[in-house]
């Protein structure tokens, strides 16, 4: 493979591309990721619905049309794996695979196609790697996460710690749709029996929260989002108070989901499946006394990959890893955002502005992307950053979060006319937040007219605190940047903080 068919970023770190063929008991998928990263980029991704655990809990073979289905699937994705050039290739495979009489045959028969060993993840690992990608795609997630594929169901409590102890269950949307032979009502007695053994986690107000990971409650979740006619289509941290979501899963649970709102956003081939995980959530947020549903975009093929991680990398915060890349891709210079970030540190603290841990790593955040639309139009630099910023594929935030990064950099290219900011990011803030951006903004525009958004400036501009009095000191040696735009805009920054700024050029 010659490098001019690589990607930059592979090439620049020798890494990349990388290779995860998924063999699941509904879908055969495979995902092309950039590079071993704390958040991996997704170069390309590819599905197909195989179906290949329709039958095994009936038949205990994986059916004939199913392998040849998947196994035609597998000679196209190895074409796309040579071109791309990967440098590692993993597959997995998980319940109807390992039990499946047939399984091992059919494991043959992809290792002969594609070239590298199968890993047949038992029920304990498929719980681990599904956690593992829910510790990837989140920031210090703590509560209950459930991985529910077309042949099982796993669930594994996961804190600041990692993934704990898993348990597997036969409760996989084409597997229990069978044993209910379609009913939906004894596809929830069949999910109450199997869940009764799990030992609930004694969760503590505020952390009984339940990720879901897997295709079929990312369509859930999706048609519940269109329903409410929600601003931000990112299903990844989409959040539903527990007991709404509870109310929801009983509404929909009707077999195809017949005479269900908005049925349509949800695909032919899932639309069986959805009532069927329905009746599963609801009986699993029950037990567990849930306070709030969040979904997941990041599950197994995540945390394989993050179990592939050095400590260090996998003790990285994925926002700033995130911001950090598309400044380096993007911005006039790295180095003057990064510079940002220590300067707005001092002046934060000189102000008295108090931050959670998590304000603050958001803004510093906010301070690697604040020039990433540089290149724009710039009547258009605003709007374009916010669009990138708004539906990127970050993960680690949750909504809200987005609306504070989004805003703070359209602020920064726009003014602070709040007027201007998109509707979508003003219903997705809180209050808070809505304020610590514009005050985050206005720091920008400072910042960027003292340095012309370059690096080797703002390290030199002194922060002075006099009584009440915030004072930018140019010395002598940066003199010439004083002048009237300058002020204008320290003057924005004092009517936002509502305290006084001044610059001084002293001697």
């Amino acid at each position: 493979m010659s490098s001019q068919h690589q990607p930059a970023r592979g090439r620049l770190n020798g890494t990349g591309p990388i290779a995860v063929v998924d063999i699941g008991s509904n879908s055969v998928r495979l995902v092309i990721y950039e590079r071993k990263a704390r958040t991996p980029t997704m170069l390309f991704n590819e599905k197909m619905l195989a179906g290949l655990g329709r039958g095994v809990a009936a038949t205990g073979q994986l059916a004939d049309g199913s392998v040849k289905a998947a196994l035609g699937e597998l000679v196209r994705f190895r074409a796309l794996i040579r071109h791309t050039g990967c440098k590692d290739i993993y597959i997995v495979a998980t319940a109807a695979t390992r039990d499946a009489q047939n399984g091992p045959g059919f494991v043959r028969d992809v290792e002969a196609i594609l070239g590298a060993p199968v890993r047949i993840l038992d029920g304990n690992e498929e719980a681990y790697f599904s956690a593992l990608g829910v510790t990837a795609g989140f920031w210090q997630p703590r509560g209950l996460v459930g991985d529910m594929g077309g042949g099982s169901l796993e669930l594994v409590e996961v804190d600041d710690k990692g993934p704990g102890h898993g348990m597997t269950f036969p409760l996989g949307g084409l597997r229990l749709a069978e044993m209910a032979e379609g009913n939906i009502e004894k596809a929830s007695e069949i999910a109450e029996e199997s869940l009764k053994d799990f030992h609930w986690p004694d969760l503590p107000p505020g952390e009984r929260t339940f990720y879901a990971v897997g295709g079929t409650w990312r369509s859930l979740g999706r048609l519940h989002l269109m329903q409410k006619n929600y601003p931000l289509h990112v299903m990844h941290n989409y959040q539903i108070n527990a007991d709404e979501a509870i109310e929801f899963c009983r509404k929909i649970a009707v077999p195809d989901l017949e005479g269900v709102d908005l049925a349509e956003v949800v695909s032919k081939q899932r639309r069986p499946l959805v009532p069927i995980g329905a009746v599963v959530l609801e009986r699993v947020l029950t037990a567990m006394k849930a306070e709030r549903l969040v979904f997941s975009a990041t599950g197994v093929r995540e945390g394989l990959l993050h179990s592939k991680l050095s400590p260090e990398m996998q003790a990285q915060d994925p926002v700033i890893e995130a911001a950090r890349e598309l400044c380096v891709l993007r911005a006039r210079s790295p180095q003057f955002a990064e510079e940002l970030i220590a300067w707005s540190d001092a002046l934060f603290q000189m102000l008295s502005i108090e931050e959670t841990a998590n304000e603050t790593r958001l803004r510093h955040a906010a301070c690697l992307l604040s020039d990433i639309g540089w290149r724009a139009h710039p009547d258009y630099r605003g709007e374009q950053s916010l669009n990138i910023i708004s539906n990127a594929s970050f993960v680690g935030l949750d909504h809200a979060s987005r609306a504070y990064l989004s805003a703070a950099v359209f602020y920064r290219h726009e003014g602070l006319r709040e007027g201007a900011l998109s509707t979508v990011i003003r219903e997705l803030f809180t209050d808070r937040l809505r304020i610590r951006a514009k005050v985050l903004g206005a720091t920008l525009r400072v910042a960027s007219l003292l340095s012309a958004s370059m690096g080797g400036m703002l390290p030199k501009v002194g922060i002075n605190k006099e009584g009440e009095e915030l004072v930018l000191d140019l010395g002598t040696e940066l003199a010439d940047l004083d002048g009237e735009r300058l002020r204008k805009r320290v003057g924005q920054l004092s009517k936002v903080i509502d305290a006084p700024v001044s610059v001084r050029v002293s001697a």
